[in-house]
């Protein structure tokens, strides 16, 4: 199916102010995640627990937390999550080892070294004596030790770092050099502005995020590589066409193509961000503005990478006559 025929948009040339916006998009998301820390991670990478109760009547998000906080729980976070009597209180522990056992502080400073502690059934005590009256039903917990925590967050970092470096060296051996370049500053560029968005929004990064991440890097990727190829079997068929020409018209060769790929995919994204319920709410949001911006950089950022990369290595090479 072709959606458009003959089309003459003019990619390349938009190319400065599309780097523009980008550059501002970037240095906007770095701002936010330099100004938050980092990025908001979960008890995935940090250690803690998590625990998703029903409260019956529903009280404020802010009397279960001044409860929770009078009973000697620090740093603790509460949130809506999904149906108005349902809570996600969680607690957040920094790593420390003592003598070869994990220290939790996040409830009530008290060490948990070997599942001697219950932090749930001592969390839903004192929200009972707290909220007086209320009916607290725990419907589920999750707890992940500060090691084990700090554990995936390298594990976390790794997967992305080899996931780019095998894929700049897959592109140079499948087209050339520069073409991974290109490929690698368009996921850089995809990865950040999610993180960026994350951090506005002060979404947790968690390890279903990093699948995101992931996913969205491979898509982003492949959308790229279609373009490449296409770019790649233009050079030999039209080389009395410049460059840009040729950059222009094998993405406009491509559009159709792209447009309909990323729309399904967004639309399968979109209805599990609407419908997929809580649990998978970040995930699908992840996947829904990732598949937009890798839209976006495989036409105006990879590919145009490659027209200034020719001219600057075309500049070079007269300078070079010049000054012989």
């Amino acid at each position: 199916m072709e959606f458009f025929r003959d089309s003459k948009i003019n990619f390349v040339g938009g190319m400065k102010m599309a780097f523009m916006i980008s550059v501002v998009l970037v240095v906007l998301s770095v701002v936010s995640l330099l100004i938050h820390g980092g990025p908001r991670l979960s008890i995935d990478f940090t250690g803690g627990s998590v625990l998703q109760v029903r409260i019956d009547p529903v009280p404020e998000v802010a009397d279960i937390r001044a409860t929770l906080e009078a009973k000697g729980y620090r740093g603790v976070q509460v949130t809506d999550f999904g149906s108005v009597d349902e809570f996600l209180v969680t607690f957040l522990n920094p790593e420390a080892v003592e003598d070869g056992a994990e220290v939790t502080e996040g409830v009530r400073g008290v060490t948990d070294t070997s599942g001697t502690l219950d932090a749930a059934q001592t969390l839903l005590n004192d929200l009972r004596e707290g909220l007086a009256g209320s009916t607290i039903e725990l419907r589920r917990e999750e707890s992940v030790g500060p090691k084990i925590g700090g554990e995936l967050r390298t594990a976390a970092v790794n997967s992305v770092v080899a996931a780019l470096a095998l894929i700049v060296l897959y592109i140079t051996v499948r087209f050339v050099f520069r073409y991974g370049v290109a490929a690698i500053v368009a996921l850089v560029h995809d990865v950040t502005l999610t993180l960026g968005v994350f951090s506005l929004l002060n979404l947790e990064v968690s390890l279903s995020i990093i699948a995101a991440f992931l996913t969205i890097i491979g898509y982003s990727l492949n959308d790229t590589i279609v373009v490449f190829d296409r770019i790649r079997e233009n050079m030999k068929l039209r080389r009395k066409e410049s460059y840009r020409q040729v950059i222009n018209r094998s993405i406009n060769e491509c559009l159709s193509r792209t447009v309909l790929t990323s729309l399904t995919t967004f639309f399968v994204a979109g209805m599990l961000f609407l419908f997929g319920g809580p649990v998978i709410h970040d995930f699908a949001f992840a996947l829904c503005f990732g598949v937009m911006v890798g839209t976006y950089s495989s036409m105006f950022i990879a590919s145009p990478v490659l027209v200034w990369w020719n001219e600057r290595r075309i500049s070079d090479r007269k300078r070079t006559a010049t000054d012989m």
